[in-house]
């Protein structure tokens, strides 16, 4: 049972996050559990996660802020898909903030705010731009976030407020989706090497498949 510090500290910080929220985040509490944050952080421009869904859900312990949240990350395809080293199919995100990763540990001077940002922060990782080849296989999995966050396809229980959500930013930059799809085209059917994650070299390209379902969702959308 949370503690009365702890429930003072996850409301101010919700009030201060719902009153400033940051850019391209955007969250909301569980309607059936005062512990419990569902937030959306979109990729950030210029990098290769740019206008993509990243799911989190986000849980507070009875002794906040003494101890860091808990996150689990959700926009897996269902545990088949992994974005980032520290974004793990299986939902674990490694942050030292959290205490799964090395580095500065929690403090509880730390707010929620700053958990989603530093969550952000992973999403302009440095291998996606260093590591060669792997910018287009990030790409690849771009796509297919965004397909499958706006038809949901691995049946998340999303609120419906961010569902609603999801759909409108498609709509606002579907012409962006459907460029990038178009651009990268002519890699459909070459073998998917992934220099990070080697297991998932079995896969090809299937731009085309994803630039169609992207035009059936226009259709949908009535963009």
């Amino acid at each position: 049972m949370a503690t009365p510090k702890a429930k003072y500290r996850i409301k101010r910080d919700l009030k201060d996050i719902m009153r400033n929220p940051p850019d391209v985040i955007f969250g909301v509490p569980d309607e059936g559990n005062f512990m419990k944050y569902h937030a959306i952080v979109m990729g950030p421009d210029e990098t290769p996660y740019e206008k993509g869904f990243f799911y989190f859900i986000v849980t507070f312990p009875d002794d906040y802020p003494l101890r860091p949240p808990g996150v689990q990350f959700m926009t897996t395809g269902g545990g088949t898909v992994r974005f980032n080293p520290n974004l793990y199919c299986c939902g674990k995100v490694c942050l030292s903030i959290l205490g799964t990763w090395p580095g500065p540990s929690w403090s509880p001077a730390q707010t929620f705010t700053s958990v989603l940002l530093s969550i952000q922060s992973l999403l302009n990782s440095f291998p996606y731009h260093n590591e060669p080849g792997h910018e287009k296989v990030c790409k690849m999995r771009l796509i297919e976030s965004v397909l499958g966050m706006v038809r949901n396809d691995s049946g998340l229980s999303m609120p419906i407020t961010m569902e609603q959500y999801i759909q409108k930013e498609f709509v606002t930059n579907y012409d962006y989706y459907e460029a990038l799809a178009t651009q990268k085209s002519a890699l459909s059917n070459n073998i998917l090497e992934d220099p990070l994650f080697p297991s998932l070299t079995q896969e090809v390209f299937k731009y085309d498949d994803l630039l169609n379902d992207l035009q059936d969702l226009k259709m949908q959308f009535n963009i």
